[in-house]
């Protein structure tokens, strides 16, 4: 049988599990399991890696990295000083390069319910509507790992864009798999929504939904070598023809974009080294709970993982046939419940992985120092409105950048309380556009207001609304390094 077979037999499962699989695995404990995702037409290879991590679940693997099993990354390359060279290197290989954006989310969190990445961004113009003119101003071809629930209306949108047709298909689609009740470790049931029933299994599942998919070797056999990957909601991650230059003279496999981390980032996972020199990725989910203060030491670990990762296609699918398909990444045991908007639903974990993760699987892997700029994702309606200010320019190549103002260092932007938290509630308190944040090093909201037009924020601005009412902010103030009102 082949090894991406969507076509099961009845009954016992164990033959048809890779050994790696099976080795550990109380097959009665995981046939619910095999049932349901074989009643899917879930392909053989995805279900060998869920049931992986199904047993380091049932043998109570928590999937952490210990501070004592770690050193910190001292130095690394830095971008900013790649030779000129290295630019007319990456030039050339545009025609074998390709643009892959991991575009499966919903943005639940923001109160959407369709692609997050529809979102109007800047001057009328969504997240994929501006990836789509980057991709067509470099000349590499776009390509979209979607979720089945945004891959139609997210074609669609690329539909508009004839320029795209690289004789490749635009997307393909990530698996999702069962989500996993807490109390007894049998598949979740919530008979109000049976989709919620299923999760996906983390950003990791790239390198099998490429294999599964057919798509990798539709690129290799396309002539394509190199593949930029990054999130649709950062807009700062535009293929950087010096960094696809390094990649290449190099000889690298993968290599990983990371930035500095300053306070903001103290619980976003860091860089560092195993005992044997190789680079290893670290979530706040796999820290122990006594090494959480090293964990957030900025000074200690002082890179985080942007998730703009370059790949060399070869080299990915000689490494997955030597495995049999299986990267065998570290696990995320993630618990949630299993209606994310109702925290007295039931108590679930969500097995997941992080492509990021993939660099301790290949040999001579590196990372490389980035500045800030090449990460400006959009997770919050804090975010988004600091994207839709002036703080941030659409360029003529469509980047997104900070404006000159900025100096390179972003706004912070806080929203205090419930009021803005959707993006159809920030849209209704800022009908009339984003205030002024050219000149704002820190913006905080606390309480309902109303924005009017052309209104600045300079300096430490405050507005302050302890009334319980929705307070007016007239048109064309400024607040500078003050409170209002």
């Amino acid at each position: 049988m082949d090894l991406m077979t969507m076509t099961w037999p009845a009954g016992d499962y164990s033959e048809f599990l890779a050994p790696s699989s099976t080795a550990d695995l109380d097959m009665d404990r995981f046939a619910p399991f095999m049932e349901r995702m074989t009643a899917e037409r879930l392909p053989r290879i995805f279900i060998n890696s869920f049931a992986h991590y199904y047993s380091k679940l049932l043998a109570g693997d928590n999937g952490l990295i210990a501070e004592s099993s770690i050193d910190p990354v001292e130095t690394l390359a830095d971008a900013g000083q790649l030779p000129s060279h290295l630019n007319t290197i990456g030039r050339s290989a545009i025609d074998h390069t390709v643009i892959i954006k991991l575009n499966g989310g919903l943005g639940t969190g923001m109160g959407l319910t369709g692609p997050k990445s529809l979102l109007v961004v800047k001057e009328g113009l969504t997240f994929l509507d501006i990836i789509a003119r980057q991709s067509i101003d470099i000349g590499a071809p776009l390509l979209l790992m979607n979720s089945f629930a945004t891959d139609e209306e997210s074609l669609a949108v690329l539909a508009r864009y004839p320029e795209l047709d690289a004789n490749l298909p635009l997307s393909f689609i990530q698996h999702k798999q069962p989500k996993i009740a807490v109390h007894d470790l049998n598949p979740a049931s919530w008979s109000d929504d049976p989709e919620l029933e299923w999760c996906p299994p983390g950003h990791g599942d790239l390198y099998i939904a490429l294999v599964t998919s057919g798509m990798l070797d539709k690129l290799l056999d396309a002539g394509y070598e190199y593949a930029f990957i990054s999130n649709a909601d950062n807009l700062g991650a535009v293929l950087d023809l010096n960094i696809l230059g390094y990649f290449i003279e190099n000889h690298l496999p993968f290599l990983m974009e990371v930035a500095d981390r300053t306070a903001a980032d103290r619980k976003g996972g860091h860089l560092a080294r195993l005992k044997d020199g190789q680079l290893v990725l670290r979530e706040v989910a796999q820290c122990p709970a006594d090494n959480l203060e090293a964990f957030q030491d900025i000074r200690r670990h002082r890179y985080f993982n942007t998730n703009n990762l370059w790949l060399h296609l070869p080299t990915l699918k000689r490494v997955l046939v030597e495995r049999d398909y299986f990267l065998g990444l570290p696990m995320i045991r993630n618990q949630k419940t299993i209606d994310p908007r109702d925290p007295d639903s039931t108590p679930v974990y969500q097995l997941e992985t992080a492509m990021g993760s993939a660099i301790t699987v290949f040999t001579g892997a590196e990372a490389i120092r980035v500045p800030r700029s090449r990460f400006a994702p959009v997770k919050r309606t804090d975010d988004l409105l600091a994207v839709r200010s002036d703080a941030y320019i659409l360029t003529n190549d469509h980047r997104i950048v900070l404006s000159p103002e900025r100096k390179g260092i972003p706004p912070t932007v806080e929203m205090l309380g419930e009021h803005y938290k959707f993006v159809n509630d920030l849209d209704r308190h800022f009908p009339k556009g984003a205030l002024s944040l050219r000149r704002c090093n820190r913006l905080t909201i606390d309480g309902e207001f109303k924005f009017g037009h052309g209104v600045v924020a300079s300096g430490n601005a405050r507005f302050q609304n302890n009334s319980g009412a929705c307070m007016t902010v007239p048109d064309g103030l400024i607040v500078d390094d003050t409170q209002w009102p």
